[in-house]
């Protein structure tokens, strides 16, 4: 059985730090998991599109080489830093060098990686050295990169106007974009501001302007953008750990990379307004609801995409009350269900199941996480001794989390 260990968390929310286009004039920092977050969010939208027409058997494994992929590339990502981009593709060009710069990484990624398996580092090392690059799941994820970097770049050219590299890096931006105009959406994301797909997936990425702990100085400061990657990431490892079946370990991740996107609308309310009183967490909820169908459900629907905005709906736990409601589909419905009753009846891919217990541990740890590192990096704050107290305290005494051991996990880190 896999195991979940302090340094594989470390290394997921290492991203934190790194920060992207450091070489240009930025109107805010930007950082690699709020980029890989936008990223997968245009891979889910492609995986919807493209994934209409498969058989549910292989529509489940595109989801997950999707998912899978885009956690490798991210891994991959942690050790080369900040080699630019065109250097990288010029390296990549030359299959003897590419190889020798993934062998290399591969030697660094080891040591945190083994724990989990020797299946998932034979994926991880089949996936990096004899990559297909003509497969489906290749192409979305280079698509969804090459979308995800372009919005980057578009929040920055205005204030880089003598760069004379700017031509040229928007161009070929565009030209790759087009390249994969054949997959359903790549066109409506090029042209994110006059489409309604396009502009759904730009207000995700706007979820990279909201701070979290924003009354809280920290180091790194985490945007929810960023947040919503590591909860997602989290939540594959735990899943593959628990044993989940391919359905259930790619709605855990997707679960995870949604669940804070009604924070568009309302910003990040902190959890003790939330809980302050009854009515007013249910006046929240309301809003939240009435503004999520008013702004991104409606538009998706009316426009004719409904099929996403019916699974943003099961993530987000629309008709089970809460996205972190355990659910699967039975009748033709979503129903809530207990962890113990997913664990024993529901994890088959034939039920569409997903977490919700262990997704609300995942957003625990990712906080504890950003608590912990500013901690470390010497950053003194009342809030962040009391979240982490908090929460290592409530795992501590309750050590077992729908399956998961993390009391021992969350001992590596005192």
């Amino acid at each position: 059985m896999p195991i979940i260990r302090k340094s594989l968390l470390q290394l997921i929310f290492s991203g934190s730090f790194m920060k992207r286009w450091n070489d240009k004039l930025r109107p805010m920092e930007m950082v690699e998991v709020d980029k890989q977050a936008h990223k997968m969010i245009a891979a889910w939208i492609l995986f919807v599109l493209n994934g209409e027409k498969l058989e549910p058997r292989e529509k489940i494994r595109l989801g997950n080489e999707i998912v899978e992929g885009g956690i490798f590339e991210y891994l991959f990502r942690m050790v080369i830093t900040d080699i630019k981009p065109p250097v990288f593709y010029r390296i990549k060009e030359n299959p003897e060098h590419y190889q020798k710069l993934s062998k290399w990484v591969l030697k660094q990624l080891r040591p945190r990686l083994m724990p989990l398996g020797k299946d998932f580092w034979d994926r991880l090392t089949d996936y990096h050295l004899n990559p297909d690059e003509n497969s489906l799941s290749r192409q979305i994820l280079d698509a969804s990169h090459m979308y995800a970097s372009y919005s980057e770049f578009k929040l920055l050219k205005h204030l880089n106007q003598m760069d004379d590299e700017l031509v040229g890096i928007e161009q070929s931006f565009i030209d790759r974009l087009k390249a994969y105009s054949g997959l359903d959406g790549v066109n409506e994301l090029l042209h994110s501001e006059t489409t309604p797909l396009g502009r759904f997936a730009d207000l995700c990425g706007r979820l990279r302007f909201q701070t979290r702990w924003s009354q809280t100085p920290r180091v790194p400061e985490t945007s929810v953008l960023g947040h919503v990657f590591i909860v997602a990431t989290f939540a594959w490892f735990f899943s593959l750990e628990k044993g989940a079946c391919p359905a259930r370990r790619q709605n855990n991740f997707f679960t995870g990379l949604f669940h804070d996107m009604p924070e568009l609308l309302t910003r990040d309310i902190i959890s003790p307004v939330k809980k302050s009183d009854p009515t007013i967490g249910e006046l929240i909820r309301e809003y939240e609801e009435q503004e999520m169908e008013r702004r991104i459900m409606a538009p998706l629907k009316e426009n004719g995409y409904d099929q996403i905005a019916a699974r943003l709906g099961y993530f987000l736990g629309v008709e089970t009350g809460s996205e972190f409601d355990a659910a699967a589909l039975i009748g033709g419905f979503a129903k809530k269900i207990s962890t113990e009753e997913l664990d024993a009846r529901y994890n088959d891919d034939s039920y569409d199941p997903k977490d919700g217990e262990l997704l609300k541990l995942c957003d625990h740890l990712a906080a504890f996480m950003e608590a912990y590192n500013a901690l470390q990096n010497g950053i003194t704050s009342p809030h962040l001794h009391q979240a982490y107290w908090r929460i290592s305290q409530s795992y501590m005494e309750n050590p077992v989390v729908a399956g998961i051991h993390v009391g021992p996990l969350l001992a590596d880190f005192e």
